[in-house]
């Protein structure tokens, strides 16, 4: 269960877009198997067209599951979808959808929660929203909305404003999938519960830190998405973005709510606004052949950047960020490179330790140190030491990153969330790449991206399989 035994109704648009079959029906099904979706709930899935009937939708979602989830189990299944529903609305019309909601709030009793997820494009995010307030159906809701929050700072401002004014900031849920992630919160165990690690963690000892998120898959279907919103918005403003504010984050005063995004908004207040001239755009080849792209397109579909955080703790250390599609290899790595201690004794064959971290949904991570070689000579050589960041018999205990999001809007927990402070703050920073973009470089497919990403890095970039 999730705590309580308030009823839900969980109202769903963009139901059945790519995202709620690929991972948000997944997630229900999860939290369904495992006891912790109340007994009483209700899903309305919700969208500008109707399938032909509600079992045509049901039908849907059952092959999408099939799809996403080995053995699965058909009463599990057969529960959720009974509690299934699909009701079509608009930003001009949502009576309708209204209307079934009030009814399924009439059945469910007066102490339901109702919680909306707008997985809507960001174009239609702000007339969504005011549609939910002019219907009444924001009243006393929990809102979940997806990234990106806005395309540059007026718009996310003008999103802002008009969420805020339907909601109070207590209801409104930011998602940001990778803050859901189990190696990504492992970043704070790792932190702040290890005395060998926080003394060090800082520009005294750090020399840089990168955070490097390839992926060697294309669009997959997802050229007008990123005709509309392209690589820097979809990745960097958002994910990335938030995974610096936990690497770089000083000590909470709580692992809480108000705590964790008092020192994330901290982090990207001291942030200096990138500088356009440190920031590299890339487009693969064959990008202006994808479905749904512009013959012309200088979209961009690799960034790679540098970024500082001007406080006593990170002053003067770069961190590099970089993501893109169609790379050499798919990636979820954070790497901190330490500084070389001073001394000769060991002439030019030292390199410098590296803590790598692995954030995959299975986190590991790699410490690559200098030992003595094996011989006569007191030379050293490089090896690398994994850590496990699971501890042994826990493997499975760990929820997907919209399992656990989703989990916690049932319980009114929003530790994972972004706040509006936050955003704001994020697209001043990106402001000035938006205002005055760099050139889009063209890469080839399976590469590492531009030569001048590449040479970005004061010492190159690095993954795990260089030492």
């Amino acid at each position: 269960m999730t705590g309580d035994d308030h009823p839900v109704i969980l109202v769903l648009f963009g139901a059945r877009g790519d995202l709620a079959r690929r991972m948000l029906f997944p997630s229900l099904y999860r939290l369904a198997a495992a006891g912790r979706l109340p007994a009483d709930h209700r899903i309305i899935g919700s969208g500008r067209s109707s399938p032909d009937s509600v079992e045509e939708f049901r039908d849907s979602v059952r092959e999408g599951l099939s799809e996403s989830i080995d053995d699965l189990d058909d009463a599990v299944v057969e529960g959720l979808l009974q509690r299934l529903s699909f009701q079509s609305a608009d930003a001009d019309d949502g009576a309708d959808l209204a209307a079934a909601v009030a009814s399924a709030q009439k059945e469910l009793g007066e102490d339901v929660r109702t919680l909306i997820y707008l997985s809507v494009p960001p174009s239609a995010m702000k007339p969504m929203i005011a549609m939910l307030g002019r219907e009444g159906m924001a009243e006393g809701a929990r809102l979940i909305v997806e990234k990106p929050f806005g395309t540059d700072l007026d718009s996310s401002r003008e999103l802002g404003a008009a969420t805020e004014s339907v909601a109070d900031e207590q209801r409104i849920y930011r998602i940001d999938h990778f803050l859901g992630k189990e190696a990504v919160q492992n970043i704070l165990a790792l932190r702040f519960a290890n005395g060998l690690i926080e003394p060090a963690w800082n520009r005294h000892h750090i020399e840089s830190v990168q955070i490097d998120v390839p992926e060697d898959i294309a669009l997959e279907g997802r050229g007008s998405f990123y005709e509309s919103t392209g690589c820097f918005r979809d990745m960097v403003s958002t994910h990335l973005c938030q995974v610096l504010g936990f690497l770089a984050m000083e000590p909470p005063s709580a692992l809480d709510a108000d705590g964790l995004r008092n020192a994330k908004a901290q982090v990207f207040e001291d942030m200096r606004p990138l500088d356009p001239a440190r920031v590299v755009f890339g487009q693969y080849a064959g990008y202006r052949d994808e479905d749904g792209v512009d013959d012309d397109s200088d979209v961009e579909t690799f960034v790679a950047l540098e970024a500082y955080v001007d406080n006593e703790r990170w002053r003067d250390v770069p961190f590099y960020l970089r993501t893109g599609k169609a790379m050499e290899d798919n990636r979820r790595t954070v790497t901190l490179t330490f500084r070389t201690p001073p001394g000769e004794l060991f002439g030019d064959t030292r390199r410098p330790d590296r803590l790598v971290l692995d954030l995959t949904e299975t986190p590991t991570a790699q410490l690559a140190l200098n030992v003595k070689r094996p011989g006569p000579e007191l030379t050293v050589e490089r090896v690398g030491v994994p850590v496990a960041l699971t501890p042994d018999g826990t493997g499975g205990d760990g929820l997907d990153a919209y399992e656990r999001l989703l989990l916690d809007v049932l319980r009114g927990d929003q530790t994972l969330f972004a706040r509006g402070d936050e955003v704001d703050r994020l697209w001043q920073v990106c402001q000035p790449v938006l205002d005055d973009p760099p050139a889009v470089e063209a890469y080839d497919k399976g590469s590492w991206g531009p030569q001048s990403a590449v040479e970005l890095p004061r010492s190159g970039w690095w993954l795990p399989d260089d030492d």
